[in-house]
Parts: C-alpha cells; structure tokens; sequence
C-alpha cells in the first residue's frame, strides 16, 4: 500500500490511473486517508525531518512554482476576447 501512495505522489498522477501491480486504486486511497486521519503521516515526516536535521541534512529553503501557487482567473494581465476573431500574432513558423 505505501508503496502505492509514494508512486501516486511522486509521479501526480490521478488515484484512478494507479497501475494495478498496487492493487486496487480504492483500496490504496483507503489506506491513505486512514493514515492521513491517524496522524501516521505527520509522525513519519516528523521523524524523517528530526533525522536528518540531526545530520545537518535540512534545507529549509521554500521553492514555489505555478503548480502550487494559484491565482485568481483575473489575475493575468491578458484580456479575453468575448465575441469575434482574435488576431494572431506572429511568423507562424513553427519552432523546433
């Protein structure tokens, strides 16, 4: 089971494309709301976290990219066009 959830993490996919070799993709998604609940989770990052801070292996330095910062759909600066054609803009060469 756990490995099932590491992989599911590791690669983002969907619970449901959980490749079968795991078992069944409910099944893993069961054990991994009941760890989540019991606090199994946060004990084991505790853990690991204590461990290699004690090894001087902590980065505490925070990386943030679009894929978990979200922003408002009216936050972009580009306007969306309503009704009629949009023009392009462009060589229309297509780049390698």
């Amino acid at each position: 089971m756990i490995e099932g959830i590491i992989y599911r993490y590791r690669t983002g996919i969907a619970w449901r494309d959980l490749p079968e070799t795991f078992g069944k993709w409910q099944t893993v998604w069961t054990w991994h709301r009941r760890l989540a609940a019991d606090g199994t989770w946060d004990a084991i990052h505790q853990a690991l976290t204590a461990h290699a801070a004690k090894n001087n292996k902590v980065d505490f330095t925070v990386s943030v990219d679009s894929t978990i910062a979200r922003a408002h759909q009216h936050a972009t600066n580009i306007s969306r066009v309503k009704k009629g054609l949009v023009e392009l803009q462009g060589s229309g060469h297509r780049v390698a």
